[in-house]
Protein backbone atom coordinates (compact mmCIF):
# COMPACT_ATOMS: atom_id res chain seq x y z
CA UNK A 1 0.00 0.00 0.00
CA UNK A 2 1.18 3.54 -0.79
CA UNK A 3 2.78 5.17 2.29
CA UNK A 4 0.56 8.25 2.02
CA UNK A 5 -2.55 6.08 1.96
CA UNK A 6 -1.32 4.13 4.98
CA UNK A 7 -0.74 7.40 6.86
CA UNK A 8 -4.21 8.62 5.93
CA UNK A 9 -5.81 5.34 7.02
CA UNK A 10 -4.01 4.90 10.34
CA UNK A 11 -3.28 8.49 11.35
CA UNK A 12 -1.28 7.74 14.49
CA UNK A 13 0.17 4.65 16.12
CA UNK A 14 -1.68 4.17 19.42
CA UNK A 15 0.09 2.65 22.46
CA UNK A 16 -1.14 1.99 25.99
CA UNK A 17 1.71 2.07 28.49
CA UNK A 18 1.03 0.57 31.92
CA UNK A 19 3.17 0.66 35.03
CA UNK A 20 3.35 1.62 38.68
CA UNK A 21 4.62 5.02 39.81
CA UNK A 22 8.32 5.62 39.07
CA UNK A 23 8.49 2.73 36.63
CA UNK A 24 10.22 4.98 34.10
CA UNK A 25 7.30 5.18 31.68
CA UNK A 26 7.72 8.81 30.65
CA UNK A 27 11.47 8.38 30.25
CA UNK A 28 10.94 5.44 27.89
CA UNK A 29 8.46 7.43 25.82
CA UNK A 30 10.85 10.38 25.65
CA UNK A 31 13.63 8.13 24.41
CA UNK A 32 11.34 6.54 21.80
CA UNK A 33 10.34 9.99 20.57
CA UNK A 34 13.88 11.36 20.93
CA UNK A 35 13.05 14.29 23.20
CA UNK A 36 13.53 15.57 26.72
CA UNK A 37 10.31 17.57 26.55
CA UNK A 38 7.15 16.52 28.32
CA UNK A 39 4.22 15.44 26.18
CA UNK A 40 1.17 17.54 25.42
CA UNK A 41 -1.99 16.04 26.92
CA UNK A 42 -5.40 16.04 25.25
CA UNK A 43 -8.72 14.81 26.58
CA UNK A 44 -10.95 12.38 24.70
CA UNK A 45 -12.61 15.31 22.90
CA UNK A 46 -9.26 16.47 21.55
CA UNK A 47 -8.99 19.52 23.83
CA UNK A 48 -5.53 20.30 25.19
CA UNK A 49 -5.29 20.02 28.99
CA UNK A 50 -3.42 22.58 31.07
CA UNK A 51 -0.44 20.77 32.74
CA UNK A 52 -1.23 22.51 36.06
CA UNK A 53 -4.78 21.15 36.00
CA UNK A 54 -3.47 17.70 35.17
CA UNK A 55 -0.92 17.78 37.99
CA UNK A 56 -3.60 18.80 40.47
CA UNK A 57 -5.81 15.92 39.36
CA UNK A 58 -2.99 13.42 39.81
CA UNK A 59 -2.23 14.74 43.29
CA UNK A 60 -5.86 13.97 44.15
CA UNK A 61 -5.39 10.42 42.88
CA UNK A 62 -7.33 10.99 39.65
CA UNK A 63 -5.94 9.40 36.50
CA UNK A 64 -7.78 9.36 33.17
CA UNK A 65 -6.62 6.62 30.83
CA UNK A 66 -8.67 8.22 28.05
CA UNK A 67 -6.29 11.19 27.87
CA UNK A 68 -3.91 11.18 24.93
CA UNK A 69 -0.21 12.05 25.23
CA UNK A 70 1.55 13.39 22.14
CA UNK A 71 5.17 14.49 21.82
CA UNK A 72 5.87 17.34 19.41
CA UNK A 73 9.02 15.57 18.26
CA UNK A 74 6.92 12.70 16.91
CA UNK A 75 3.17 13.35 16.54
CA UNK A 76 2.88 10.02 14.72
CA UNK A 77 2.54 8.36 18.14
CA UNK A 78 -0.31 8.76 20.59
CA UNK A 79 0.11 7.28 24.06
CA UNK A 80 -2.38 6.41 26.78
CA UNK A 81 -0.94 6.15 30.28
CA UNK A 82 -2.24 3.78 32.94
CA UNK A 83 -0.89 3.82 36.47
CA UNK A 84 -0.12 0.48 38.04
CA UNK A 85 -2.73 -1.68 39.71
CA UNK A 86 -3.02 -1.49 43.46
CA UNK A 87 -4.10 -4.37 45.68
CA UNK A 88 -7.84 -4.27 46.24
CA UNK A 89 -8.53 -1.53 43.67
CA UNK A 90 -10.95 -3.47 41.49
CA UNK A 91 -12.62 -0.31 40.17
CA UNK A 92 -9.49 0.96 38.42
CA UNK A 93 -8.76 -2.49 37.01
CA UNK A 94 -12.30 -2.51 35.61
CA UNK A 95 -11.78 0.92 34.01
CA UNK A 96 -8.58 -0.19 32.30
CA UNK A 97 -10.19 -3.40 31.05
CA UNK A 98 -13.22 -1.45 29.77
CA UNK A 99 -10.90 0.96 27.93
CA UNK A 100 -9.04 -1.93 26.27
CA UNK A 101 -12.27 -3.73 25.38
CA UNK A 102 -13.77 -0.62 23.80
CA UNK A 103 -10.65 -0.03 21.73
CA UNK A 104 -10.69 -3.62 20.47
CA UNK A 105 -14.22 -3.05 19.16
CA UNK A 106 -13.40 0.11 17.22
CA UNK A 107 -14.03 -0.41 13.51
CA UNK A 108 -11.46 2.12 12.30
CA UNK A 109 -7.83 1.10 12.69
CA UNK A 110 -6.89 4.67 13.66
CA UNK A 111 -9.07 4.39 16.79
CA UNK A 112 -7.88 0.95 17.82
CA UNK A 113 -5.20 0.22 20.39
CA UNK A 114 -2.21 -1.14 18.48
CA UNK A 115 0.06 -2.40 21.24
CA UNK A 116 0.40 -2.48 25.04
CA UNK A 117 3.72 -1.84 26.77
CA UNK A 118 3.68 -3.08 30.38
CA UNK A 119 6.54 -1.70 32.51
CA UNK A 120 8.10 -3.57 35.43
CA UNK A 121 10.89 -1.57 37.14
CA UNK A 122 13.93 -3.54 38.19
CA UNK A 123 15.21 -1.04 40.76
CA UNK A 124 12.65 -1.93 43.43
CA UNK A 125 13.04 -4.54 46.14
CA UNK A 126 10.54 -6.98 44.64
CA UNK A 127 11.77 -6.59 41.05
CA UNK A 128 8.81 -8.66 40.07
CA UNK A 129 5.09 -8.68 39.42
CA UNK A 130 2.89 -7.72 42.33
CA UNK A 131 -0.29 -9.67 42.97
CA UNK A 132 -2.35 -6.80 41.57
CA UNK A 133 -0.20 -6.67 38.43
CA UNK A 134 -0.49 -10.42 37.96
CA UNK A 135 -4.24 -9.96 37.72
CA UNK A 136 -3.77 -8.09 34.44
CA UNK A 137 -2.09 -11.10 32.82
CA UNK A 138 -4.49 -13.64 34.27
CA UNK A 139 -7.79 -11.82 34.04
CA UNK A 140 -7.73 -8.85 31.65
CA UNK A 141 -9.29 -9.58 28.26
CA UNK A 142 -6.98 -7.84 25.79
CA UNK A 143 -8.41 -9.52 22.70
CA UNK A 144 -5.83 -9.59 19.93
CA UNK A 145 -3.83 -6.58 21.15
CA UNK A 146 -0.17 -7.61 21.46
CA UNK A 147 1.57 -7.03 24.81
CA UNK A 148 5.28 -6.45 25.40
CA UNK A 149 6.70 -6.43 28.93
CA UNK A 150 9.33 -3.75 29.44
CA UNK A 151 11.78 -4.44 32.26
CA UNK A 152 12.75 -0.83 32.92
CA UNK A 153 15.70 0.47 34.94
CA UNK A 154 17.43 -2.81 34.14
CA UNK A 155 20.80 -1.30 34.96
CA UNK A 156 19.84 -1.57 38.65
CA UNK A 157 20.66 -5.27 38.31
CA UNK A 158 24.15 -4.33 37.10
CA UNK A 159 24.72 -2.62 40.44
CA UNK A 160 23.56 -5.72 42.32
CA UNK A 161 25.92 -7.97 40.38
CA UNK A 162 28.76 -5.48 40.70
CA UNK A 163 28.41 -5.61 44.48
CA UNK A 164 28.41 -9.42 44.43
CA UNK A 165 31.53 -9.54 42.28
CA UNK A 166 33.33 -7.09 44.54
CA UNK A 167 32.38 -9.23 47.56
CA UNK A 168 34.05 -12.12 45.74
CA UNK A 169 37.22 -10.00 45.66
CA UNK A 170 37.05 -9.20 41.97
CA UNK A 171 38.88 -6.00 41.08
CA UNK A 172 36.76 -2.91 40.46
CA UNK A 173 37.62 -3.00 36.74
CA UNK A 174 36.74 -6.69 36.37
CA UNK A 175 33.53 -6.27 38.34
CA UNK A 176 32.43 -3.39 36.13
CA UNK A 177 33.21 -5.38 33.00
CA UNK A 178 31.39 -8.53 34.15
CA UNK A 179 28.39 -6.99 35.93
CA UNK A 180 26.09 -6.61 32.92
CA UNK A 181 26.75 -10.15 31.67
CA UNK A 182 26.14 -11.64 35.11
CA UNK A 183 22.94 -9.61 35.48
CA UNK A 184 21.60 -10.85 32.15
CA UNK A 185 22.44 -14.46 33.01
CA UNK A 186 20.83 -14.18 36.44
CA UNK A 187 17.73 -12.53 34.96
CA UNK A 188 17.38 -15.24 32.30
CA UNK A 189 16.98 -17.83 35.06
CA UNK A 190 14.99 -15.63 37.41
CA UNK A 191 11.42 -15.47 38.63
CA UNK A 192 10.27 -12.76 36.22
CA UNK A 193 10.63 -14.79 33.03
CA UNK A 194 9.36 -17.92 34.76
CA UNK A 195 6.20 -16.02 35.65
CA UNK A 196 5.70 -14.93 32.04
CA UNK A 197 6.12 -18.48 30.78
CA UNK A 198 3.64 -19.92 33.27
CA UNK A 199 0.69 -17.59 32.67
CA UNK A 200 -2.16 -18.76 30.37
CA UNK A 201 -1.80 -15.84 27.94
CA UNK A 202 1.83 -14.73 27.99
CA UNK A 203 2.94 -11.48 26.35
CA UNK A 204 4.30 -11.61 22.83
CA UNK A 205 7.78 -10.87 24.13
CA UNK A 206 9.79 -8.86 26.64
CA UNK A 207 12.63 -6.38 26.41
CA UNK A 208 15.18 -5.20 28.98
CA UNK A 209 15.83 -1.45 29.02
CA UNK A 210 18.92 -0.21 30.90
CA UNK A 211 20.10 3.40 31.16
CA UNK A 212 16.98 4.96 29.62
CA UNK A 213 17.75 8.16 31.55
CA UNK A 214 20.85 8.76 29.41
CA UNK A 215 20.80 10.78 26.18
CA UNK A 216 22.43 7.97 24.22
CA UNK A 217 20.02 5.33 25.54
CA UNK A 218 19.32 2.54 23.08
CA UNK A 219 15.61 1.89 22.63
CA UNK A 220 16.31 0.00 19.39
CA UNK A 221 15.40 -3.41 20.89
CA UNK A 222 11.98 -2.06 21.92
CA UNK A 223 11.33 -0.67 18.45
CA UNK A 224 12.46 -3.89 16.77
CA UNK A 225 10.36 -6.10 19.03
CA UNK A 226 7.30 -3.91 18.59
CA UNK A 227 7.59 -3.97 14.80
CA UNK A 228 8.18 -7.72 14.90
CA UNK A 229 4.93 -8.57 16.73
CA UNK A 230 2.62 -6.56 14.45
CA UNK A 231 0.60 -8.88 12.22
CA UNK A 232 -1.04 -6.17 10.12
CA UNK A 233 1.44 -5.30 7.36
CA UNK A 234 0.11 -1.76 6.85
CA UNK A 235 0.33 -1.08 10.57
CA UNK A 236 3.88 -2.41 10.66
CA UNK A 237 4.85 -0.18 7.72
CA UNK A 238 3.34 2.82 9.45
CA UNK A 239 5.15 2.08 12.72
CA UNK A 240 8.49 1.70 10.94
CA UNK A 241 7.96 4.88 8.89
CA UNK A 242 7.15 6.80 12.08
CA UNK A 243 10.49 5.76 13.55
CA UNK A 244 12.31 6.56 10.32
CA UNK A 245 10.91 10.09 10.49
CA UNK A 246 12.53 10.50 13.92
CA UNK A 247 15.90 9.25 12.65
CA UNK A 248 15.78 11.59 9.65
CA UNK A 249 14.99 14.53 11.91
CA UNK A 250 17.87 13.58 14.24
CA UNK A 251 20.30 13.43 11.32
CA UNK A 252 19.08 16.80 10.04
CA UNK A 253 19.53 18.41 13.46
CA UNK A 254 23.02 16.90 13.78
CA UNK A 255 24.07 18.27 10.38
CA UNK A 256 22.75 21.73 11.22
CA UNK A 257 24.83 21.98 14.42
Amino acid sequence: MDPSRIREKIGRFRILIIGRANAGKTTVLQRVCNTRDNPEIYNSAGKKIDPAVLAASRECGEHDIENEMVFRSNPGFVFHDSCGFEAGDQSYFNRVEAFITRRTKETKIRDQLHVIWYCIPMDEASRSFTGAESRFFFQCDIGSIPVIVLFTKFDALYDVEFAKLRSEEKSREDAMELASTHAEESFANGSQLKFLKDIPRPPKCHVCLPHMDQDNADCGPLIERTAGILDDEALKQFFVSTQQAILENCMKCALER
